[in-house]
């Protein structure tokens, strides 16, 4: 697989500045929409959670961004998934040339999809060290392990990519069904509330979510300068490495009837 990255790696830097830049193509501001975007969404968190539902975390602090940048926090983790699975169903769909006339790795999609996710997370992510550092009055050593807890997320969504995109060219309800899901994962993982809220009855289910371990890990290194065990981050990165491979092994079984499907 290092190889594969290492062989496109010129194809994959393509796609991805070319994917980033047509999201804003036409547009008078360009770039610059990729960090007025998530600075207007945490003016928005900021208002809605602050002034309307006086949410609090928790931490004993009444600043009204520390609520707001605490949500912005886990939702760029989650968004990482979020976005890369949401296209994932229409990926193969979407290039049918590529399957049809060229001889084109095909596997390269998926892998463009979570490199376009990384760069506006990665914007994101700078404004969360921003904002933390105004507001918690310091910055945690911490922060600087993020690339190592962001690598496992990133492993697990490449899998599930690679696995949605050749079951979207098989099962056209898919992509439908991938919306309802990306919704209810938004809600059902500890993105607007603290893990410490939530039922003893139904903690088992966010134990089973890997998206629970993933955002709160993330949170914790980068707000609050906490180190996860060494056993939890072996347990993230070998599912994460298995899931990778299922879903690389189901789209390399499964690819080369992409064309007659198309």
């Amino acid at each position: 697989m290092f190889n594969y990255l290492k062989t496109n790696r010129n194809i994959i830097t393509q796609f991805i500045k070319r994917e980033t830049i047509s999201r804003y193509k036409g547009s008078y501001l360009g770039f610059m929409w990729t960090i007025l975007t998530p600075l207007f969404m945490l003016l928005v968190y900021t208002f809605v959670f602050s002034e309307i539902f006086k949410a609090k975390w928790g931490t004993g602090s009444t600043n009204k961004l520390e609520f707001a940048i605490i949500i912005f926090c886990g939702l760029t983790t989650f968004n990482i998934f979020g976005e890369v699975l949401s296209r994932a169903p229409f990926l193969i769909l979407g290039n049918s040339n590529y399957v049809k006339k060229v001889v084109f790795p095909l596997e390269v999609f998926s892998i463009v999809s979570v490199g376009t996710a990384l760069v506006t997370a990665t914007i994101n992510f700078s404004l969360v060290i921003i904002f933390s550092g105004f507001i918690f009055k310091t910055l945690h050593w911490t922060i600087l392990l993020l690339p190592i807890m962001i690598l496992p997320l990133l492993v697990f969504t490449l899998g599930i990519s690679w696995l949605f995109s050749s079951l979207g060219v098989f099962l056209r309800d898919i992509g439908q069904m991938i919306a309802i899901v990306v919704q209810a994962l938004s809600l059902l993982s500890p993105i607007f509330y603290s893990v410490e809220v939530i039922p003893s009855q139904f903690k088992w289910f966010y134990n089973l979510n890997p998206l629970t371990y993933y955002i709160e890990n993330i949170r914790g290194i980068m707000l609050w300068g906490k180190i996860p065990s060494l056993a939890e981050f072996a347990t993230e990165s070998i599912v994460a490495l298995v899931v990778c491979l299922i879903g690389l092994v189901v789209f390399r079984k499964t690819k080369h009837a992409f064309a007659d499907v198309l």
